[in-house]
Formats: C-alpha cells, structure tokens, sequence
C-alpha cells in the first residue's frame, strides 16, 4: 500500500512564500500523476495545481502567476511553490498520487493533508 505524506504547510502572511513537498512512501514507476487540492472550512475540496507524468500541468484559474507545480521523479516527490499568499489561499492542502494499474484503470492515493494559514 502507497502512502503519500504532506509536509511544509504553516503560517505566513499575505503576499508571504510557502513551499509543500508531497513524498510518496516508496519508488512507483506507474505514476499517472501527481497533484495539489484544498479545502477550506464550510467548502468543498478543489483543485489547486496538477502535474502529469509527462509533466503537462494545470492550475485553478485563481492561483495562477503564484502557484508553481514540480515534480522529482527519482523521490517521486511533488512540491508546490506558493508565492504572493493571499488569506483565501488558506485551508487545508492535500496531496493525490494517481497510479496506473495493470488493469489499465487507476488508482488514487491521498495524504492527510498539510495546513496553510494565510493571515492579512
């Protein structure tokens, strides 16, 4: 069984840098991709950033120009560089390993989510 663990969430505030790191538990060469979610309280979890293992990637619309995806593939690590902080960035970060498997389909594994606090 993969685990995938959050690291690098904390405090900071507005217009302040965070940098996440998502590791997977151990070397997996079926990576469909790799990707950011949040949730804030009272809202439904949303995509944040997505990388493929083509390293195609994919932004929400409101972190664009100050969110930026990348990936290590011999760590199988993903990080997301979080510049320009704003207090609406604050929530919940999970992070979601999607693996291929040998039926074809795929399968998703999630962290426990790391927490970001963006103070104005």
């Amino acid at each position: 069984q993969v685990q995938v663990a959050e690291s690098g969430g904390g405090l900071v505030q507005a217009g302040g840098s965070l940098r996440l790191s998502c590791d997977a538990s151990e070397r997996v060469l079926s990576i469909k991709s790799m990707g950011w979610y949040r949730q804030a309280p009272g809202k439904q979890r949303e995509l944040v950033a997505l990388i493929s293992r083509s390293d195609g990637t994919n932004y929400a619309d409101s972190v664009k120009g100050r969110f930026t995806i990348s990936r290590d593939n011999a760590k199988n690590t993903v990080y997301l560089q979080m510049n320009s902080l704003k207090s609406e960035d604050s929530g919940l970060y999970y992070c979601k390993m999607v693996l291929w498997t040998t039926g074809g389909g795929t399968v998703d594994y999630w962290g426990q989510g790391t927490q970001v606090s963006v103070s104005s």
